[in-house]
């Protein structure tokens, strides 16, 4: 802004150029007139002193400035520039009181070259403020939706893009591989993150996001755009494949093929937007199970088992289809667990036939040596599915006896082995944890078994205070628990850690409820 453009412009031009600088900014009139009132205030000052309050109005209609000095009412006068008596005030107006705020109308100011170079600065950084909230706020709620630019610039792999109201930028490990701009380029992107920093608002673009291609699937299927077809799920190795899940709402619409659509057109619309990247539409399902062997395809699956605990999945695949289900580099494999959200181990059949037989030698081995039976005997208690003594020894007695070969006598004293070799191996760990230390007040815990506390003890945790100290997690965490070999639940492990933690609370005086007044 040139000098003129204050000092030379007439009353009605000082409005016809904020009008004009708030069209081209996108802002309210109303944000610049005030940035021109706020230049006229700081020229003022310059003009008559800094240590004035000098307010600046511009009149709306006729663009009129005006100037005035404000004065305090005091009842004596420290600094004349910004007080003004009591007494002198009130010869100019007779209501005024202390502690109120008298204008002192001021000439007009005539702009110097300073003055106006300061202005300028002031008018500009105003506008650009106004102009980078109202971008803000603009963009701040567009969150998740895709838009097209015009590529600016590209600096060290990252691409400026022009939006028309606002600039954005897609970082270089947001660009699919392989993928170049140049400027002047078109580029579609989805925004994927709008923050509010020093420099303006930084609008943040993606090309790898999973919503990317869940939003061109919007735009290019219409029952997606209607809702009638959800995506449920989306996993992606940019530019090279992705898996989508798919459900519809109507029984009567199949999912899939509405998005593949008419010999493809509609997926290749979406595949040729994001260079080639091949993508599987595969059918969501409510049962984790399903959409995982469906997930999964091309590859055929035999056989699913699901640990809830550990949130994973075992599959069972042929010998001949591990590669396949795998996928090269494991893309096929880590696709289908980022769609499900189960972590997923694959096996063959034969590797799970060899699991099985090392695991059942594994308990009739133990069930032979620890129950002291035959090894007919053994293999038949594992092959029911007992998995430990414990199991044996409190399971109902009619289940044991109703087994092949076994009457209620036999069922009897087997169990009755059972609990022999407890109470013996249980006795043997009282008396380790007491030669390790193990505090008597620990063991009065009634969820530690003896087993527990000798593994506490090995682990360095002898005392209440020593439990106390850990969290639920880290007692029974399947990676670093102190005892994830014991298979303890979270509501357990918490019930042990807020046991031990009791005596920090016994000195505390209980809280009386007072007697309600008579």
């Amino acid at each position: 802004m040139e000098r003129e453009t204050l000092v030379g412009a007439n009353r009605l031009e000082l409005l016809q150029i904020a009008d004009a600088v708030a069209r081209e900014k996108v802002i309210e009139v109303e944000v610049v007139i005030e940035a021109m009132a706020e230049a006229i205030q700081r020229a003022a000052r310059s003009k008559y002193g800094q240590e004035n309050e000098i307010r600046a109005e511009i009149d709306r209609k006729t663009g009129e400035v005006k100037l005035y000095r404000l004065l305090e009412v005091v009842e004596t006068v420290e600094n004349d520039t910004v007080q003004i008596g009591r007494n002198t005030a009130q010869v100019r107006n007779p209501d005024a009181r202390v502690g109120d705020l008298l204008s002192e109308p001021l000439p007009p100011i005539d702009f110097g070259r300073i003055a106006a170079q300061t202005a300028k600065q002031v008018i500009v950084q105003k506008v650009r403020d106004a102009e980078r909230k109202r971008q803000y706020e603009e963009y701040k709620d567009r969150i998740g939706e895709i838009v097209n630019g015009i590529v600016k610039r590209v600096e060290y792999g990252n691409v400026l893009v022009d939006l028309g109201r606002a600039e954005a930028i897609v970082r270089r490990d947001e660009l699919l591989p392989r993928e170049s701009f140049r400027q002047g380029d078109r580029i579609r992107a989805y925004i994927y993150d709008v923050r509010q920093e020093t420099r303006g608002p930084q609008i943040f673009l993606s090309r790898t996001h999973p919503q990317f291609m869940g939003k061109l699937f919007e735009q290019e299927v219409p029952e997606v755009y209607d809702k009638i077809i959800e995506l449920k799920s989306v996993a992606r190795d940019p530019s090279s494949r992705a898996k989508i899940a798919v459900w519809s709402r109507d029984s009567s619409i199949d999912p899939v093929g509405a998005c593949v659509g008419m010999r493809g057109s509609r997926v290749q619309a979406v595949v040729n937007e994001l260079q080639g990247e091949k993508i599987d539409i595969i059918q969501w399902s409510a049962d984790p199970a399903t959409l995982l062997v469906n997930a999964l395809a091309p590859a055929e699956v035999v056989r699913v088992v699901l640990d809830e605990e550990s949130h994973k999945f075992e599959v069972v695949v042929p010998d001949d289809q591990l590669s396949l289900a795998i996928g090269r580099r494991g893309q096929n494999v880590r696709l289908a667990s980022q769609l499900t959200g189960w972590a997923i181990d694959i096996v063959t059949e034969s590797e799970q036939s060899e699991r099985r037989q090392a695991e059942m030698q594994r308990l009739t081995d133990e069930f032979m040596s620890k129950l002291d039976v035959d090894e007919m005997m053994a293999k038949l208690l594992a092959t029911e599915g007992f998995s430990s003594v414990e199991e044996l020894a409190y399971v109902p007695i009619e289940e044991l006896a109703g087994l092949e070969g076994f009457d209620e006598g036999l069922a009897e004293a087997l169990q009755q082995r059972a609990l022999d070799y407890i109470a013996r191996r249980d006795a043997e760990f009282e008396v380790e944890r007491k030669a390790m230390g193990v505090s008597d007040e620990l063991a009065a815990i009634a969820d530690l078994t003896p087993g527990m506390l000798v593994t506490l003890g090995k682990a360095g945790i002898k005392t209440l205070d020593e439990l106390a100290d850990l969290a639920g997690d880290e007692l029974n965490d399947p990676a670093i628990g102190v005892l994830k070999n014991f298979e303890l639940d979270e509501a357990t492990a918490n019930r042990i850690i807020m046991a031990a933690r009791a005596h920090w609370f016994a000195d505390e005086a209980p809280v009386v409820p007072a007697d309600p007044p008579a």
